[in-house]
């Protein structure tokens, strides 16, 4: 049952996920009154967290059986002995799933409190400690140590270094203050360690912060299928055309090992004469190297995907900083050899996981973003389309996905796709976790059928606890974690011919 209040959008936004959401076919597959019903309940598990937290082993340094026993030690010490539960997803084999106890009744509110930025908020009810730069307003009186109630500023209207805020707040649990108000809004040094420790969360989930980080990576259950859709394999030549802060990219290495031996036969010459001559005998192994391109046009987050790679202990990530939308070569003269932008036809496999408007992103309590803002994103995803058809190699694969639920940037992107360029094929993806597509862009059924739509809609929002999670049968929990995530969209295409000439994105 739902203790937050739906997401809160903006009437025009809100109108225009209605409208897609309950079209003509829609309603004509079941009826105007079950899509309605189905569109209020996306809205509600959108402000909720999901009932896991996914976590990926880097099984390019250890096994998965090795870091999820280390995972259990850590559990157990944050959870003062409590036995937590880790399960490795059966079709997912370096994905580790954590179930979040919650929502946790009769904790009691104090007069003590701190309000929070909204996606601070987020992050607290997805396992994180309170920050001291997310922290917007604190009681008059805080001092380090004392209990406090913390508050999320879901629709942003608490002015920062407020002493107290009667606007709208969402409850999401105690914690102890690690510092005081003074300390927080003095203004004379910037801070920017823990501020609040969490201690009785609505939500119980695990803290990650500097838990293993060389071995595991967080990541939502959808963006890991993403890497396994792709089919990566050693040696390949790889383009992640936006690419930061790296999940996808990172993945997308370690499930091609990052390198592949080839063994290789030697010419060897004789001593005298000089001759080339063959032997049997004269074979020996090279590492032939991987190479996965990763492109973002942020600066910063291309740093941090860097970063990640390195802290992974990953050698076949080449990232630059540069706007993906003009990664296409026109000129053989122009650019750098093995730096942006390529030639045509120059990668085995890409992965679009194309900027998008994020509304499928939960926790998410409020959306401020305008309907303009919302609707920009489909222009931009493909005119990155366009690019990437062309810079494939015939008989290459291409993944698209999104972190959204509309049906303009997800099935409507598809259809489109099919019409425009000849040269593809939707095909059957593996593994098919989550659902079918929706069906609105005129796709077939067939069609749908190779889509994967994640819509956390088709379970209702559940209560675990720790007794519930003991008595359930396994199969029953995967399913849940299967379906209870962020709202996604995964496609996958082959590129069953050359491309003869240059398409027009319009």
């Amino acid at each position: 049952m739902p203790i937050f209040p739906k997401i809160s959008l903006r009437p025009e936004v809100e109108n225009y996920l209605r409208e897609s959401f309950i079209n003509k076919e829609v309603v004509s597959a079941s009826s105007k009154q079950e899509a309605e019903r189905k569109f209020e309940t996306l809205l509600i598990h959108l402000s909720h967290p999901p009932s896991f937290t996914t976590v990926r082993v880097n099984t390019h340094l250890a096994s998965v059986e090795y870091v999820r026993g280390r995972l259990l030690d850590e559990l157990q010490k944050q959870f003062s002995g409590s036995s937590i539960p880790v399960l490795q997803h059966p079709a997912l084999p370096d994905i580790l799933l954590i179930p979040v106890t919650g929502p946790r009744k009769n904790i009691e509110q104090q007069q003590c409190e701190v309000i929070v930025g909204a996606q601070c908020g987020n992050a607290v009810l997805r396992g994180a400690h309170v920050y001291v730069p997310g922290i917007v307003s604190a009681s008059k009186f805080m001092k380090a140590g004392d209990v406090i109630s913390v508050y999320s500023d879901i629709k942003g209207k608490c002015k920062k270094g407020a002493k107290e805020f009667d606007g709208t707040k969402v409850f999401l649990g105690n914690g102890i203050s690690e510092l005081s108000r003074k300390d927080i809004f003095s203004g004379i040094r910037e801070v920017k360690g823990i501020g609040i420790r969490m201690t009785e969360p609505i939500y119980l989930s695990p803290s990650f912060d500097n838990v293993l980080p060389s071995y595991l990576f967080l990541q939502n259950l959808p963006s890991a299928v993403v890497a396994h859709v792709l089919n990566p394999q050693p040696g390949e030549k790889i383009l992640d055309l936006c690419a930061a802060p790296g999940g996808k990219t990172t993945h997308i290495a370690t499930l091609m090992r990052d390198q592949v031996t080839l063994n290789v036969k030697v010419l060897p010459v004789h001593p005298v004469c000089q001759v080339v001559y063959w032997s049997r005998t004269n074979v020996f192994s090279v590492p032939i190297h991987g190479e996965v391109i990763a492109l973002d046009k942020i600066l910063n987050k291309v740093e941090k995907l860097k970063q990640n790679a390195s802290l992974l202990g990953l050698h076949s990530i080449k990232a630059f900083c540069f706007d993906a939308t003009k990664a296409l070569k026109l000129d053989m003269a122009d650019g750098t050899e093995g730096a942006p932008p390529f030639l045509p036809e120059s990668f085995d496999r890409i992965l679009l996981d194309a900027p998008c408007s994020g509304m499928g992103q939960r926790p998410n309590m409020a959306c401020t973003w305008t309907l303009k803002e919302v609707t920009s994103y489909q222009p931009l995803q493909r005119k990155l389309f366009n690019v990437a058809v062309q810079l494939l190699k015939p008989g290459g694969v291409l993944v698209y996905s999104t972190c959204t639920v509309t049906l303009a940037e997800n099935e409507e992107q598809v259809a489109w796709a099919l019409r425009t360029f000849p040269c593809l094929q939707l095909q059957p993806q593996e593994p098919q976790i989550g659902g079918e597509g929706m069906v609105g862009a005129g796709l077939s059924l067939e069609q749908l059928r190779q889509l994967q739509r994640f819509d956390p809609s088709v379970v209702p929002l559940q209560s675990v606890d720790r007794d519930c999670l003991q008595d359930a049968k396994r199969e029953d929990v995967i399913w849940l974690a299967n379906r209870d995530c962020i709202g996604f969209f995964i496609a996958k295409f082959l590129k069953c011919k050359s491309t003869e000439e240059k398409v027009s994105w319009n």
